[in-house]
């Protein structure tokens, strides 16, 4: 008796075997086997890589397009304001103005029409002129 092997749409295969001797030629008759599941499809490791690459190259876009630049703006930001001295005249992050009369180790004190201000070093948006030291050299 020969046996072939069938897959069902279930997942599952099923022996059959052609009939005995004494059956018509040609005729095959299922044969009751126990279901025997079909083993899965193992994922290939190359795949795995492969799906890796497009997020790799996106997150590095990302890198140097978004990230790099704002580094760099803040580090040039940070230089400013360590490099601020009395009588150079700032900006403000919420829109304040003055002129620095002393620098702090974490503070400004500063002049803003006639009223004296502290206001932290981290607050400080951008240097609009040169300080005193510099124009009398030109």
């Amino acid at each position: 008796m020969d046996e072939i092997v069938q897959t069902t749409t279930d997942g599952l295969s099923a022996a059959i075997a052609t009939a005995p001797a004494e059956a018509s030629a040609g005729e095959t008759v299922a044969v009751a086997t126990e279901p025997q599941p079909v083993p899965a499809e193992q994922p290939q490791s190359g795949s795995m890589l492969g799906g890796f690459v497009p997020l790799i190259l996106l997150f590095g876009i990302f890198y140097f397009i978004l990230i790099r630049p704002q580094q760099r703006k803040e580090k040039e930001r940070q230089k400013m304001v360590s490099e601020l001295r009395a009588g150079r005249k700032v900006s403000f992050a919420g829109g304040l103005v003055g002129t620095i009369v002393e620098a702090k180790e974490q503070t400004f004190v500063i002049d803003c029409a006639g009223s004296k201000l502290e206001v932290a070093r981290g607050a400080v948006a951008a240097a609009l002129d040169e300080s005193p030291a510099e124009t009398t050299k030109k």
